[in-house]
């Protein structure tokens, strides 16, 4: 995933009383910023997501909490929404600092992996590049580039709390409930206000709908998803708290517009190998209609797989392997 460096600084704004959003910096081309969120509790807040660990990190934090009148030492816990580590990685500085805990998904291998072997980390995404169709030298430039970066985590530390369905979080805008919602990663989950029906989404549900799944940690990145949309419709909430983007409302209209993108993309793969079998590489452009380049491989690739992955659990597409390369096919019995 290419970075490049940003002007950006830490930005805070009221949605609500008692409830503020933490604009952050992300290095990451085309995604520049994430949200934490801040809630108060108790005499505090409660931190509901942290931000990625990176150098002036902590200080972009701390401007945007000085702009609305908070401060670090406020914290009373961090809530994560998932281990990605725009969404966790300042946590262990912070509980340094505050002495607060830190509530997790326990499926958060994944998101630990890159910050404990990061070495394996990388081979790992080498060899789904390979078996993917990728060109030796793209890989080869792929590592060199990812051996150059840190994780974005601060350091490793395991959650104090599971934060697992029904877990709660009291706050003095009320009690929110915790859902979880697998498929953009093992580990996320979505936090629920009923009585203000007010969600915070992480990367479940963006303002601007945008797709990307951890590949090869779970079965079925996609079904799960889809799933997980169904979980959170159901809430019927009425605005929205995002991990990027400003909050938004018609939150349904929104879970709608990721379910007919599943379904468009999922079509365009079965397009895709209409005329015979094709690696996940030449598939990926059928899916976006653009071609790949080293900066977006890394963000559509997996993304594909997981779609072949799902038509494959459906019964709709095979892989063939040749040992090195695989290629999918669609299956003769699909209509």
């Amino acid at each position: 995933m290419p970075r490049t460096r940003t002007r950006e600084l830490g930005r805070g704004e009221r949605v609500i009383p008692g409830l503020w959003r933490l604009r952050l910096p992300l290095p990451f081309p085309g995604v520049p910023h994430c949200n934490a969120w801040a809630v108060a509790a108790d005499g505090g807040i409660v931190l509901f997501d942290t931000g990625m660990h990176e150098p002036g990190s902590l200080a972009d934090l701390e401007r945007a909490m000085e702009q609305v009148g908070l401060r670090l030492d406020d914290v009373r816990l961090i809530v994560c929404t998932h281990a990605h580590a725009d969404h966790w990685g300042q946590a262990a500085p912070i509980c340094d600092r505050t002495g607060s805990e830190m509530w997790m998904h326990p499926n958060h291998e994944h998101g630990f992996a890159a910050a404990t072997d990061p070495d394996m980390a990388i081979a790992r995404r080498v060899e789904i590049g390979r078996q993917s169709g990728v060109p030796a030298s793209a890989l080869e430039r792929y590592a060199d580039e990812a051996r150059q970066h840190p994780s974005g985590i601060a350091r490793v530390i395991e959650p104090d709390r599971p934060l697992v369905a029904g877990v709660t979080v009291d706050t003095d805008l009320g009690t929110w409930t915790t859902f979880e919602t697998p498929g953009h990663a093992p580990s996320h989950v979505c936090l629920f206000q009923a009585e203000r029906r007010l969600l915070i989404s992480g990367d479940h549900v963006l303002g601007r709908i945008s797709l990307y799944f951890d590949y090869g940690w779970t079965p079925d990145p996609i079904g799960e998803f889809l799933a997980s949309l169904d979980v959170v419709d159901e809430l019927d909430a009425r605005l929205a708290l995002s991990g990027h983007g400003k909050p938004f409302l018609d939150v349904h209209g929104h879970i709608e517009g990721n379910r007919r993108l599943v379904a468009q993309r999922l079509e365009a793969a079965l397009e895709a190998v209409a005329e015979g079998p094709k690696t996940a590489l030449e598939i990926t452009p059928h899916l976006h209609e653009e071609p790949l380049t080293d900066a977006n491989a890394g963000w559509w690739l997996p993304e594909t797989l997981c779609y072949l992955t799902h038509l494959e659990r459906l019964g709709r597409m095979s892989r063939l392997s040749d040992g090195s390369v695989e290629r999918w096919v669609r299956e003769l019995s699909d209509p």
